[in-house]
């Protein structure tokens, strides 16, 4: 378990770099962020002292050391257009994502769980034909468009909900969340739905095929063979071992959302970390943007990690590399 810590560890700081020197030299290469930030009446003089004070003058060689030995301190640079800290900047943004994603995993898993375990029971089932069609649509159809969609039906023709922002907040622990109001529930509703629609799909196809390559084998038939009622068979034989994609798909997936849900964020204009990087990129807010691709790098290798972890720890025949037979 050491040997696989300390290995994960290295291929870890590997990555963070190789993706800093990328992003950096990519974000660079976009555009001059001066053109932006200095009004067109400002002087050559305050032109020259904002490039200076922001580090532009120097080679671009020169900028990302400067930014890697800020960054071994804690310090991944200033935001050009809002003049704080990026992290900073980035974490106060955070909680709503979080709480976004953390929703729509939850709704994705609660329904994708039993109706992909419906369609591989009964593949041949009108019910599970009509589910399995549905998981094509979830896949195919892009975000924004489902998410107008979802906006016109449920905001504009039914008025049940409202289209954009977060609506009223509590502070939990020190965190604003929308989670523990009415109005903040209504709020996060219509993109956290938006966010669980391709995740619901894939869950539903991970979870039929599963129950059906499980139901062929032959402990679940000598199960049956015994009269092993059908509930205990797919709680205890079937389930726990389709449960292994599921926990992968589930871990990658939340990352990924986490890092860039960006197009929902933007349709419903939720005040997350997606909008923020939309926003960076149109600004060409350097530093937010390297900052933000790091930390959404580091979310996904510590997420890879612990999916491993649990992968052990739902099938014992799985062994983490640096561990003896």
């Amino acid at each position: 378990m050491t040997a696989f810590v300390l290995q994960r560890l290295i291929q870890s700081v590997l990555v963070l770099l190789a993706v800093s020197v990328v992003v950096f030299l990519a974000v660079y290469g976009i555009g001059d962020p001066i053109e932006l930030l200095v009004s067109p009446s400002a002087s050559a003089a305050e032109r020259e002292a904002l490039i200076r004070r922001l580090g532009l003058d120097l080679p671009v060689w020169q900028q990302y050391l400067t930014f890697m030995a800020n960054a071994l301190k804690g310090d991944l640079g200033r935001s050009f257009v809002h003049g704080v800290p990026a992290l900073q900047l980035i974490l106060q943004r955070l909680p709503a994502t979080f709480e976004l994603v953390l929703l729509a995993m939850t709704l994705a898993l609660a329904a994708g769980i039993p109706l992909g375990l419906m369609a591989g029971l009964n593949p041949d089932s009108r019910s599970a034909r009509i589910v399995m069609a549905s998981t094509v649509l979830g896949f195919s159809l892009p975000s924004f468009w489902k998410g107008m969609m979802l906006i016109l039906l449920f905001a504009v023709w039914l008025g049940w909900l409202p289209t954009a922002g977060r609506g009223e907040t509590v502070s939990l622990l020190g965190v604003q969340t929308s989670l523990l109001t009415l109005d903040g529930l209504q709020h996060i509703a219509l993109p956290a739905l938006n966010l669980a629609i391709p995740n619901l799909a894939l869950i539903i196809r991970l979870v039929a095929a599963g129950t059906a390559e499980t139901m062929t084998l032959d402990y679940v038939k000598y199960a049956r063979a015994k009269g092993v009622r059908p509930r205990r068979i797919v709680n205890r034989h079937i389930l726990r071992n389709i449960l292994i994609p599921v926990v992968t798909v589930v871990g990658v997936e939340f990352g990924s959302l986490v890092a860039f849900s960006t197009i929902t964020e933007t349709v419903f204009a939720w005040p997350g970390m997606g909008k923020l990087l939309i926003d960076s990129v149109y600004q060409l807010d350097r530093p937010v943007v390297v900052a933000y691709v790091l930390l959404a790098t580091l979310l996904f290798v510590t997420v890879n990690f612990l999916v491993d972890v649990l992968y052990a720890a739902l099938d014992p025949r799985v062994k983490l590399a640096g561990e003896q037979a």
